[in-house]
């Protein structure tokens, strides 16, 4: 492979990588995944000096790939895109290595490596496999059509809406986040600084989108709305959607959404869209699919004990 290069990614990168990557998409699922905008976030996020490659040929960028932990856990996420097979070949072996290390380097004997498959995407979820990567579970993205979308009421509750100056709610929120993801596949535990910074990181995040629901005074359940889907769909997007254990069954999550529809409809979005977790702990699917949401794609997630 001495005719192609592998460098670090720089912030000026963006364009062609969204290049790369939408034409990656566009294969797959018919039409481009990723914004701009997403890509821009995701260099933001990375520690582009030492977890994130390119690979080219002086012509064109043939390759992306990257490794994330989170946090100071035993779980890295990694994706890799390459239109050519030797440069993603050479992608993966650099990309592994590299979460084994951020693993390592955390105190970890054992490292979890996860990366999200389209579940159209023969030849990636070949790839992984060949490389000991196990499907895990399955991510559908769900999706609403507005019309005419009301707000409801539940008896003994009531709504705060988010602000970036409101800081008690904005860890409140994160309490009920926390607690109520605990169970969920992949969760790491963060505290609120790490948890607020990677919202606010993002060129998509709106405090004035969060809920934070209260039953008879004690908070009960949260629900973060964002703009991710803004530019290419003009849907809002629930990011989150969190009851605290001891409140569930009692519709809290039905009532947020509900409101989050409603929201964005007045917005002037076309829809709202979400993922859920197949082997989520609670029946989210069911609730998805209650309030007349429908899966529009599967992303799998396959892992790798190393």
């Amino acid at each position: 492979m001495n005719e192609f290069d592998i460098r670090r990614p720089v912030r000026a990168d963006a364009p062609a990588i969204h290049e790369l990557v939408a034409e990656h998409d566009i294969a797959v699922t018919g039409k481009p995944d990723w914004t701009l905008e997403d890509i821009a976030d995701t260099l933001g996020e990375l520690d582009l000096a030492n977890d994130s490659w390119l690979v080219d040929d002086g012509d064109r960028l043939l390759g992306w790939a990257w490794a994330r932990r989170k946090g100071t856990s035993d779980n890295v996420d990694i994706d890799v895109h390459a239109r050519d097979a030797r440069a993603g070949d050479r992608l993966w072996d650099t990309v592994i290595e590299r979460a084994v290390e951020l693993g390592r380097a955390a105190g970890h004997e054992h490292v979890r490596l996860d990366i999200g498959i389209y579940a159209e995407d023969t030849a990636m979820r070949t790839a992984a496999k060949a490389r000991g990567f196990d499907a895990a579970t399955s991510f559908h993205r769900m999706r609403i059509d507005h019309q005419g979308a009301e707000p409801v009421f539940l008896p003994g509750v009531t709504v705060e809406t988010g602000s970036p100056d409101h800081g008690e709610l904005l860890r409140t929120a994160h309490r009920i986040q926390q607690e109520g993801f605990a169970e969920h596949f992949g969760f790491v535990a963060r505290t609120y600084e790490e948890w607020a910074g990677e919202m606010e990181a993002s060129s998509a995040n709106d405090w004035g989108q969060l809920l934070v629901a209260r039953v008879h005074g004690e908070p009960a359940a949260m629900l973060l709305g964002t703009n991710h889907f803004v530019p290419d769909e003009n849907c809002g997007y629930v990011r989150t959607l969190a009851v605290l254990p001891r409140f569930r069954g009692k519709g809290l999550g039905r009532f947020l959404l509900r409101r989050a529809f409603a929201a964005d409809e007045r917005r002037g979005r076309a829809g709202t869209i979400l993922h859920v977790d197949s082997n989520n702990t609670t029946p989210a699917l069911d609730l998805y699919l209650s309030v007349g949401m429908r899966p529009v794609l599967a992303i799998d997630v396959w892992r790798r004990l190393v």
